[in-house]
């Protein structure tokens, strides 16, 4: 990837914001499974990044997050580690829920949990053994089912996917903070009913705008809440004009855009900017992508460097 030069502007701080942090995450096609990783997270933590978020694809080549947050947070004392999303479908969510909740102990608090859908792969679908049409309804009811174990008292379940009486799982984690994504109506109206924390992919600040008024609405109706530090976004970017192949990709995922291009900045500037735009709506928690990843563990420190430059200063809180 060939280096972006740090923006020489200087940042504003927003108004009336609190706590904005930005993270780190590593997409699907990452191939930091080796000592690369333990770099990439050293760096983190030396240059006070707020987190590092990983992605799950059982066919490609990205580590298995539950694995690597587990090593990530054995090496930091501050770096909070985020799924991007983790797969719920399939799993069995009183396992998932013990081991979560023992990673959330061991690294006192720094454990962000991101669940999804799965993806629309056939490769995917046959390793978590769900059928698509049944994904929402398995999610929604594993996540339930996770909450009781969290709270550390016995509980009993009975439902379409799942049965259990008595159940207890413990340690219980003093906060568990779930995190899902997705703009469309459906997730949407999920977040607002389950979340406690939103960050989606692949939008503009008018989307996170619009969303968060959705989201708002449907946890009224439920009477929730979610923070005001708990809406965020990931926001992939590039060193310069999006490639052909991912341009097509995002046309599909956003047939309403005129210019999908614009979802991925080409420079630290560009970045910058749009950080500040959602700022300006209240989303406080990023997670930036980078879609050309370094080759080595040298030109990853460099970058992260390069990124902190440019993109530290925008925190505040």
């Amino acid at each position: 990837m060939s280096t972006i030069t740090p923006s020489t502007s200087t940042p504003h701080e927003p108004h009336d914001v609190a706590k904005v942090r930005i993270g780190f995450g590593l997409g699907t096609r990452t191939r930091l499974h080796d000592e690369s990783f333990a770099a990439v997270v050293d760096a983190l933590e030396e240059l006070d990044f707020d987190s590092l978020w990983l992605s799950e694809r059982i066919s490609g080549d990205a580590p298995d997050p539950l694995v690597a947050m587990a090593y990530g947070a054995g090496r930091t004392e501050r770096l909070k580690f985020g799924t991007s999303v983790m797969v719920l479908p399939g799993r069995n969510p009183v396992v998932l829920a013990k081991e979560l909740a023992t990673l959330a102990s061991m690294s006192s608090g720094r454990l962000l949990p991101a669940f999804g859908l799965g993806a629309v792969d056939p490769i995917e679908q046959q390793a978590f053994g769900v059928e698509r049409s049944e994904r929402a309804r398995i999610f929604d009811e594993a996540l339930a089912v996770m909450r009781a174990c969290w709270s550390g008292e016995p509980f009993s379940h009975h439902g379409d996917r799942f049965h259990y009486d008595d159940v207890v799982v413990r340690p219980a984690p003093a906060r568990m903070d779930v995190w899902l994504g997705g703009i469309a109506p459906s997730e949407l109206r999920r977040v607002g009913r389950l979340a406690d924390g939103w960050l989606p992919s692949f939008v503009l600040p008018a989307d996170a705008e619009a969303g968060r008024a959705t989201i708002e609405q449907v946890c009224a109706e439920h009477d929730r809440e979610i923070d005001d530090d708990h809406y965020g976004v990931l926001i992939p970017y590039g060193s310069g004009p999006v490639p052909d192949a991912l341009a097509a990709v995002l046309a599909r995922r956003r047939p309403d855009l005129d210019d999908v291009t614009q979802l991925i900045p080409g420079s630290w500037e560009a970045l910058v900017s749009m950080v500040r735009a959602f700022v300006d709506v209240g989303t406080t928690k990023f997670v930036v992508l980078p879609i050309d990843e370094p080759g080595s563990a040298e030109g990853w420190v460099t970058h992260l460097r390069d990124a902190a430059d440019a993109l530290r200063p925008l925190e505040v809180g």
